[in-house]
């Protein structure tokens, strides 16, 4: 610690909660506000602790908002048929950037992880098969991470929505990035490109 005042060592730890925020960063941080914008420094405190105090989550899908139904949910240029099922609302951003997407989301906040005692009933599972099968949903995009909790993650969605008959279940493409080259592409992303291929033809016979 600095030992130059105890307020400014809280404030620097304090700072370090933040992700990829270490002792060095935290400390620069800090810094800049003592040292040149303590106006920006109260505004931070303010709209932080307005935030924490007053957003929530989306009784339907569990993003953030202020509000009990949220911004995406209300929209009525949204497809309401379409339901992106992802891990966070980092995903959302990452999602929405593409401007590709106009369906609505529903967010776990995590995935199943028997190592961080995260169960169905923890990701809001129950929640969001009941939102499946009331609303007559038509497709469900499982955009949950390419990792083993995610993929686990996936499969259990799917087992738990496969009987329904109109529901269709897609899983996102995952393969060789845009503008990449193959030699320096690793095996598993390659295989996941060969076994999700694209038909850019079909065959003529039969």
């Amino acid at each position: 610690m600095s030992k130059i005042s105890p307020f400014v060592d809280d404030l620097i730890e304090s700072f370090q909660c933040l992700p990829g925020v270490g002792p060095k960063s935290a400390r620069r941080m800090v810094l800049h506000l003592l040292e040149r914008d303590r106006d920006a420094g109260k505004s931070l405190s303010k709209t932080l602790l307005k935030t924490l105090e007053t957003v929530g989550q989306c009784n339907n899908c569990r993003m953030f908002s202020e509000n009990e139904i949220c911004s995406i949910c209300t929209d009525a240029k949204r497809d309401s048929k379409t339901i992106c099922l992802v891990e966070s609302v980092s995903d959302v951003f990452a999602i929405e950037d593409s401007q590709q997407y106009r369906g609505r989301y529903f967010i776990l906040h995590g995935h199943l992880s028997p190592i961080e005692d995260m169960g169905p009933e923890d990701l809001g599972l129950d929640q969001f098969f009941n939102l499946v099968k009331n609303n007559q949903v038509g497709e469900i995009i499982l955009a949950t991470n390419s990792t083993l909790e995610g993929e686990a993650t996936a499969h259990f969605v799917y087992d738990n929505l496969k009987e329904i008959e109109s529901l269709i279940i897609t899983r996102l493409a995952r393969g060789v990035p845009l503008g990449g080259e193959l030699e320096y592409v690793d095996g598993g992303t390659i295989k996941h490109a060969l076994s999700g291929r694209i038909s850019l033809k079909k065959s003529n016979s039969g």
